[in-house]
């Protein structure tokens, strides 16, 4: 049976994004079976969420897979709720064809020290030799910022991979597709995790009802994509869907074999360029 949590209310912490919308849509509508458990959703930026995280603030969380590696005393792992780029991710783009040699020196807009993104692109940097300086700019103002020439070139993340190129921009890596070339993997982004202050069982009673609340999203699409629109940012249903479809899928129910293989060698090629402390092996929470 599982464990009754006497009805106690739980902090949810996730990004006011429409594929995290999406994932809680069943959560937020009272949809499904939450074996007692309330929750609070506490919508911030993945930039907040991850420097919360080091306080261990919220019981359960998303954030970075890059800020996992700060935080890994405090949090354990589920195997739902990832986001993965399978072949596409965070795009460097430019307002001119430009190649990255021709970057060398210049200034980057990135969407966060902490963020997988901002991890990705240190990491393929350093492969290809390549030495710019970073200026962190909120994720949704750093388009603007690469048109206003007040940056040479920027690191954009969530809709803004589909949005790019109608809005002109040009691609000078898809991280997602460099990561795909090397390993023949997706590329850790974003990971839910749970605080380990929590008993055992509370631990594993929440995560089968954050899969829950997952699996009925995915097998109730269209209610809850609708549902998600809100958090759209000026996309269309159409756009919103194929984002969404992105971030919320089968690496998503369950990352598999494949998907926690991805995150331990993200995790540990940071630790062996000193870019992030070693938090392997990875703890993930049972239910």
């Amino acid at each position: 049976m599982p464990k009754d949590t006497g009805s106690r209310a739980f902090t949810l912490g996730h990004s006011p994004d429409s594929d995290d919308a999406f994932m809680f849509y069943a959560l937020a509508e009272n949809l499904i079976d939450t074996e007692g458990c309330t929750f609070t959703h506490i919508l911030r930026d993945i930039q907040t969420l991850n420097e919360w995280a080091a306080e261990g603030r919220l019981e359960i969380t998303a954030m970075s897979v890059h800020a996992y590696a700060f935080v890994s005393d405090k949090y354990a792992l589920l195997s739902h709720g990832a986001s993965m780029g399978d072949n596409y991710g965070p795009v460097l783009v430019t307002t001119e064809p430009t190649a990255l040699s021709a970057l060398e020196g210049c200034k980057v807009a990135i969407p966060g020290r902490m963020t997988s993104a901002a991890l990705a692109f240190s990491m393929y940097l350093a492969e290809k030799g390549v030495n710019v300086q970073t200026t962190v700019v909120p994720f949704d103002k750093i388009t603007d910022e690469v048109k206003a020439g007040h940056v040479d070139a920027g690191l954009i993340i969530h809709e803004g991979q589909l949005t790019h190129k109608a809005e002109g921009f040009h691609k000078v890596v898809d991280l997602g597709e460099w990561w795909h070339a090397a390993y023949d993997l997706p590329l850790p982004l974003g990971v839910n995790a749970i605080r380990r202050d929590l008993p055992t069982d509370v631990q594993a009673t929440l995560s089968r009802v954050l899969r829950n609340s997952i699996a009925y999203s995915l097998e109730h699409r269209k209610e809850a994509v609708l549902h998600a629109m809100q958090f759209a940012r000026d996309m269309d249903v159409e756009t919103a869907d194929r984002f969404v479809g992105m971030y919320v899928n089968h690496w998503t129910l369950d990352l598999g074999e494949k998907g926690r293989k991805t995150i331990e060698i993200f995790l540990q090629r940071a630790a062996d360029a000193g870019l992030a402390p070693d938090a392997l092996p990875l703890t993930f929470v049972e239910d």
